[in-house]
């Protein structure tokens, strides 16, 4: 009881003394928590076909919610970065924000095929990423190469494959917006990632950067991409519904 006692002193303690690491842990648990509830409660103010992305929007950020819950209490504890807790994180979320490139399109001509690619290429990323970053310093320029090859096979998809193909034919203004938006963060949102990857002992950008303050970007990262990923695509339910709702009026 004690030595739990202690330890919740100590977490408290750097959240007080203004740990920036500590503070946007904290943030972004109770971020992340309240645009589920967002998500989940505005599902009923779009039509049908739109349901399912805002549900979606709503598991990235709960799911990352719990995370954060873990990764919180653990960096407290601790003092050292949650890598293990964060990649099982990523694992389960980025793939599900590529469902929502499929969902954003579907109503357009989205095929399964797509879908399929975009997971494929978000597994490779991560997984080898992982790999990367906790195999050791001769290894991880090899494996950060493989995970960059599912990065930017996401880019490519968004910018010039089908996903980028179907935005186009669409005549949605809405969509035009939405896709344009989430370029932004594909390219500049995610950047984050693999510039963190890359500081890393023996990695491209060793030393640039102070590897005991990456966890203060992801965190920040995370927040901004996966919350602003959700509202992007909320806007595109929004505008698809009221312009349906209007025609048939």
């Amino acid at each position: 009881m004690n030595s739990i006692l202690t330890a919740d002193l100590v977490g408290l303690d750097k959240i007080i003394n203004s740990d920036p690491v500590a503070i946007t842990f904290f943030i972004g648990y109770m971020a992340m928590f309240a645009s589920a509830v967002f998500f989940f409660a505005e599902r009923n103010s779009v039509d049908g076909k739109w349901k399912l992305s805002l549900l979606v929007s709503g598991l990235i950020t709960g799911i990352a919610a719990v995370h954060y819950y873990y990764m919180r209490d653990f960096y407290l504890e601790t003092g050292t970065s949650p890598t293990a807790f964060r990649y099982v994180d990523w694992t389960l979320t980025v793939p599900l924000m590529c469902v929502e490139f499929y969902l954003l399109t579907k109503p357009f001509g989205a095929k399964g095929s797509t879908l399929t690619k975009l997971i494929l290429a978000s597994l490779l990323m991560l997984v080898t990423g992982y790999i990367g970053e906790t195999s050791g310093i001769d290894n991880n320029i090899f494996w950060g190469v493989v995970s960059t090859v599912g990065y930017l096979y996401i880019v490519y998809e968004v910018f010039a494959g089908d996903v980028a193909k179907l935005a186009k034919d669409s005549n949605s203004p809405a969509l035009g917006r939405a896709m344009f938006l989430l370029k932004i963060f594909i390219t500049l949102g995610w950047s984050i990632y693999p510039i963190g990857y890359m500081v890393l002992p023996g990695n491209l950008l060793s030393g640039v950067f102070d590897v005991s303050s990456i966890d203060l970007f992801y965190n920040l990262a995370d927040a901004i991409n996966k919350i602003g990923f959700g509202l992007v695509i909320y806007s595109v339910a929004v505008a698809e519904t009221a312009k349906n709702r209007k025609a048939v009026a």
